[in-house]
């Protein structure tokens, strides 16, 4: 693991070395940002176009939420730029309290049944050749609101037929009749991520189980053969090489077509600190880790996250939609 000295150098191991500034003192744990500039590689654009002021004022418009946004992917600006964005239902309040994660926590309010509708309706209006579908957890209801991606497909096929569509789920428990009734909707890609390696989910997903989503990605592939299983992962949170390539290695033994890697960026001071930094070089290896393993899409970079290219990856599924 990667670790600062005195004069603010951490070096990572034979791909590089990253300067950042000095250490903040060990007092300052948890409550405080992880001290430093940001290497040149994760600095992007502020988000700000002609189009993005376009969706922006349409999701505002139809009260609806995208992960975009309430999670700050740094991609926001080039995505909302094309016209592409992930749609966040259920609300903007998870019942869960992930240690990475910028959403807020509690219990939301009452699930919308117009929801669905409106979704379909803004993914018209935008002329949307691909869609991804994400929620916050529910588990406060009894099917963890699988019904509302279940009607959201039935809406999209409804009002923009041809359009392809990416689910990415919570794990609903381990209920598998709520992830049946979301496959029996026919998504394209059915998407579930595993966050980190298993070691770390104490403090980084401490509500879920590492092999509760290896199961759920097993059992998704095997209720519906046509559709791309996918997950993935963010790194710099103090996970090893090794970890990484294991959990590649399990993915793979669940049938998993699809993985994403990419830096954990950390959203504010009450989140977990940034232990290291990737570089571009090793996502480079890791991309190639990952297809040497028989992934369909690997993708991996500083900058990934879950719904990067999601609609390059639709292409792949064998399923032909009128």
């Amino acid at each position: 693991m990667a670790r600062m000295n005195a004069n603010g150098s951490i070096s990572t191991n034979q791909y590089g070395t990253i300067t950042l500034e000095p250490a903040p003192p060990p007092s300052v744990t948890n409550s405080s940002l992880t001290r430093g500039r940001r290497p040149e590689w994760l600095r992007v654009r502020p988000a700000d176009s002609p189009k993005y002021r376009e969706l922006y004022g349409l999701f505002r418009g139809k009260h609806l939420h995208t992960v975009c946004e309430e999670a700050m992917c740094p991609n926001l600006g080039e995505c909302w730029g094309r016209g592409t964005a992930t749609f966040l239902l259920m609300g903007d309040t998870c019942t869960r309290s992930c240690g990475f994660c910028k959403i807020k926590t509690g219990r939301g309010a009452g699930l919308d049944p117009d929801e669905p509708r409106r979704v379909a309706e803004s993914i018209r209006a935008m002329g949307l050749s691909h869609a991804v579908l994400t929620s916050v957890n529910r588990d406060e209801q009894p099917d963890g609101g699988a019904w509302v991606f279940a009607e959201s497909l039935y809406w999209i096929r409804r009002l923009q037929p041809g359009c392809t569509v990416e689910v990415l789920i919570p794990d609903f428990r381990g209920d598998w009749a709520a992830l049946q009734m979301v496959m029996d909707a026919q998504p394209e890609i059915l998407n579930h991520n595993t966050e980190t390696v298993p070691r770390l989910y104490r403090t980084v997903r401490p509500q879920a189980k590492y092999m509760r989503s290896m199961e759920l990605l097993q059992r998704a592939k095997r209720m519906d053969g046509e559709a791309l299983t996918k997950s993935g992962i963010m790194v710099g949170l103090g996970e090893t090489w090794d970890e990484i390539l294991q959990v590649m290695d399990d993915l793979r033994a669940h049938d998993v077509d699809i993985m994403t890697i990419g830096q954990y960026l950390q959203p504010s001071r009450f989140h977990l600190p940034i232990e290291r930094y990737y570089t571009p070089d090793e996502f480079a290896l890791l991309k190639e880790e990952g297809e040497r393993r028989g992934f369909k899409w690997m993708e991996s970079g500083p900058l990934v996250r879950s719904s990067y290219h999601a609609d390059g990856q639709a292409h792949l599924s064998p399923r032909k939609l009128t």
